[in-house]
């Protein structure tokens, strides 16, 4: 007997929550077309080269159902060297940030032995003592001290260079990835949409779904540019219309995606889902059931099903890019601290939108602003947060309040490793014997070419002395 038609029509959301326990999960690392997202191949670029080689090896044993949407295409061609440069970025700024912090711990042992010094000189005036302390704790001597410890970090760092084998000159030379990328799809990859079809699909993204946050790809809206924003929906699309052309009775895809925001997944509940409505849809278009992975659950899938070799450590290493792409949530009334700012990601285009209304140019700043490293999550913050401020830029809905100062007017330190405003220059800092400037600030103008320098300057001497105003 036919279930109700209160039950075949609203099947999809009375399904349990998919987990990787499923019976049904089987048949889809079997026989489904396996759609992989832009984020989990630019993941390759990520793994060290051991792992690199073990998901490619585990790749391969699916390589005949693998396809790829256009839209995956570009972004995947476009965003590789974005990802090697932010590595080496983000590398070369932890280098910088063992230095300063050395530097400052060198700066403050001096300065605690001044303390005592000041106290014997005072007090005890006994000038023995006091030769004996300035042998002690010379400065040549504290870094003699600290000198074991910058070894040991530059070694930790030097091996996690070392691990990785690629360069962004890799990409513009010989990418070593792209090719065998190629291998893995042949001829399998979509064809560009007409420009007639791609309005069509911008429009009824920004015009209909995303206001009505209909999955997926709603959590993108305010991107900088609408194609920017549609693209989850674009690659939806060539889903389902790829969906559609399977043979009847093997319609099936398992698609594998880092991105488990809202704009995929139901969290309504307490529970994380994907949204009912997204298989509801691909089966009523096209006939097709589908399922949602993340990286980890899928690679865990071809070793069981399809007895797939791969280590320990290249799960552990799967997990932990992955994890790079699900920064907690931001939640109403969230307020981003210094403190705070790596374990939190932007709002999609956001950081770009204040890049640009700051009025910066350099591709190096552009490079940081579009980068997922948390480490390069502050200055962002920073920046959506000083243009706001300012009013550089109109806030958008539901931003989230910045509270992170790149310098401060005042006499009192803000904390041990912030700089006078005497490191830099006259001509670039105004009230250099009465400012603070945070080291982080310092690195970031550090490797700004000259022209967005000056702008970054100007920015954080405004905000300092708009900081400084008594409020009425």
């Amino acid at each position: 007997m036919e279930d109700p038609a209160l039950l075949r029509r609203f099947h999809a959301w009375l399904q349990p929550v998919p987990s990787p326990q499923d019976t049904a999960r089987l048949v889809f690392f079997q026989d489904a077309l396996i759609v992989l997202d832009t984020n989990v191949l630019l993941s390759l670029y990520e793994y060290t080269a051991e792992s690199r080689e073990e998901v490619l090896a585990a790749l391969s044993q699916v390589s005949g159902r693998l396809w790829m949407p256009y839209q995956v295409g570009l972004e995947f061609v476009r965003g590789r060297r974005s990802v090697l440069e932010s590595r080496k970025r983000v590398l070369g700024d932890a280098s910088k940030s063992v230095n300063a912090k050395l530097t400052a711990a060198c700066q403050a042992v001096i300065a605690a032995k001044n303390t005592v010094r000041a106290q014997l000189e005072k007090y005890a005036r006994v000038p023995g003592e006091i030769e004996a302390l300035e042998q002690l704790v010379s400065e040549a001597a504290v870094r003699d001290h600290l000198a074991v410890y910058h070894d040991a970090f530059k070694a930790h760092l030097d091996m996690l260079k070392n691990g990785h084998d690629l360069t962004p000159v890799n990409v513009d030379t010989a990418d070593p990835i792209l090719p065998r990328v190629a291998d893995l799809y042949g001829d399998r990859v979509g064809h560009q949409p007409d420009d007639q079809l791609l309005q069509q699909r911008l429009d009824e993204a920004v015009a209909f779904r995303f206001p009505n946050q209909i999955p997926p790809g709603f959590k993108d809206f305010g991107k900088a540019t609408p194609l920017n924003a549609a693209g989850d929906f674009l690659i939806w699309e060539e889903v389902i219309e790829q969906a559609a052309l399977l043979p009847d009775g093997n319609r099936r895809v398992l698609f594998v995606s880092n991105d488990v925001k809202e704009d995929w997944y139901d969290t309504s509940n307490g529970k994380q889902r994907p949204w009912p409505a997204l298989l509801d849809e691909i089966q009523r278009r096209a006939g097709a059931e589908l399922r949602l992975e993340t990286p980890p659950d899928f690679y865990a899938g071809v070793g069981e099903y399809l007895h797939a070799e791969l280590a320990e450590d290249t799960y552990a290493e799967i997990r932990r890019v992955s994890e790079t792409f699900t920064p907690p949530a931001l939640d109403d009334g969230t307020v981003v601290l210094a403190r705070t700012a790596a374990k939190l990601a932007p709002p999609g285009g956001l950081p770009i939108t204040a890049y640009r209304s700051a009025g910066l140019t350099s591709p190096i700043l552009r490079s940081t602003m579009e980068s997922l490293a948390p480490e390069d999550r502050l200055a962002q913050w920073w920046l959506i947060g000083v243009t706001a401020q300012l009013q550089r830029r109109e806030v958008t809905e539901g931003e989230p309040l910045v509270d992170i100062a790149a310098a401060v007017r005042g006499g009192e330190m803000p904390a041990p490793d912030w700089k006078p405003g005497t490191v830099l220059p006259s001509g670039e800092w105004i009230h250099r014997e009465s400012s603070w400037i945070a080291p982080w600030f310092l690195d970031l103008l550090g490797s700004s070419p000259s022209a967005d320098r000056g702008i970054l300057s100007a920015l954080a001497s405004e905000q300092a002395a708009e900081n400084q105003r008594p409020t009425t």
